[in-house]
């Protein structure tokens, strides 16, 4: 069966081109006009891909983009704008509401048909980590009724798809639910009065997040951002508080999880409090090659290690340049290599 891909272009020409090419390659093409009849065919006809203009009048690009966001099946579709803007700043927010791709126009079929090559195997790759990730939660979930009932319902819900820097959720917004990463990494984040980020917490595979808001019927207390592209399951938190009312070992299962992460955000406060500059920031590459699997190697960048160690990106870069000297550690850009652990995790105050 052949893939449907949608095109959303207020130029006849171009888009009858672009459909031509596509009908040649053995594709299902659908044609909308504007902005609002592609949102419509979208949610109608769910295209394993959408081409989407971005300067479009009624409804733009960047809103189609949002509106389908707000629909679970068809908020994971790959996107490509088409778009003659080529701006840093139009690039970015297209990145940020969660754009797979740009093509610039004009453009060749050659290029056409290899984005959507690229981000149709992106997508196949995807499901497939998906199933393999709901067969491994199986670990994560001792052999209990609740934690059965709580497994079976994050295997059986839709992941959805967060590109990298792309917001989850913000700071006092009231959630609809509890998110498990089953691919990627999170950061959480609070904004000081000043202004400045204190990175908060950071996440990966089988951690959840948002577990105070749903325990305590509360907004979120911070920000949860994407750090790379990554797959979450919602569990809505309907569904969370029946689990948590009927089946005590969910509900104990959340609570040492909550009672772990308060502890790590008390020690965070001491450490900024009374830790100097050397100290916190070896704590924090500790804390980093910890979360990793302990895996010397890890990716980060210097203003989310200036945000989880809260210090000033020059002072980071002064340290982390100490560090190198003193063969604790190499950098290469983003890329971190844990040379003395022992020496990290004994530094002196």
């Amino acid at each position: 069966m052949s893939k449907k891909i949608l095109i959303i272009e207020d130029n006849d020409d171009l888009r009858a081109n672009v459909a031509e090419i596509l009908k040649m390659a053995v594709y299902t093409v659908f044609e909308a006009e504007n902005g609002k009849e592609g949102v419509t065919m979208a949610l109608e006809h769910l295209p394993d891909i959408i081409l989407c203009d971005i300067m479009m009048p009624e409804l733009d690009g960047y809103g189609v983009l949002y509106m389908l966001g707000k629909h679970l099946e068809t908020s994971s579709i790959p996107f490509i704008f088409l778009t003659a803007k080529a701006e840093h700043a139009d690039l970015r927010k297209g990145m940020e509401l969660g754009a797979d791709d740009y093509l610039i126009k004009p453009f060749d079929g050659i290029e056409l048909l290899n984005a959507i090559d690229i981000r149709l195997k992106k997508k196949a790759a995807a499901e497939n980590s998906q199933k393999n990730s709901s067969n491994e939660l199986n670990v994560l979930v001792a052999k209990t009724d609740g934690l059965a009932q709580l497994n079976k319902i994050i295997g059986d819900r839709k992941n959805r798809k967060f590109k990298k820097n792309q917001v989850i959720y913000y700071e006092d917004d009231y959630g609809k639910g509890l998110y498990m990463i089953t691919q990627g990494k999170v950061k959480t984040i609070k904004l000081t009065q000043d202004g400045r980020e204190l990175m908060t917490g950071m996440y990966a595979e089988g951690d959840y997040i948002g577990i105070n808001a749903v325990l305590s019927g509360s907004p979120y207390a911070d920000t949860a951002t994407a750090i790379e592209d990554s797959l979450l399951c919602l569990i809505p938190t309907e569904e969370m508080e029946t689990l948590l009312h009927l089946y005590p070992d969910v509900a104990r299962k959340f609570i040492q999880l909550l009672s772990k992460d308060n502890r790590e955000k008390e020690d965070q406060l001491l450490q900024l409090a009374y830790h100097s500059v050397r100290k916190k920031m070896a704590g924090t590459i500790v804390k980093l090659y910890n979360k990793n699997e302990k895996n010397a190697v890890f990716f980060v960048s210097r203003e989310d290690l200036s945000a989880m160690a809260c210090m000033a990106n020059e002072t980071v870069s002064r340290t982390l340049s100490d560090f190198k000297d003193e063969k604790l550690i190499d950098r290469t850009g983003t890329k971190i290599t844990v040379l003395n652990f022992e020496g990290l995790s004994k530094m002196k105050n």
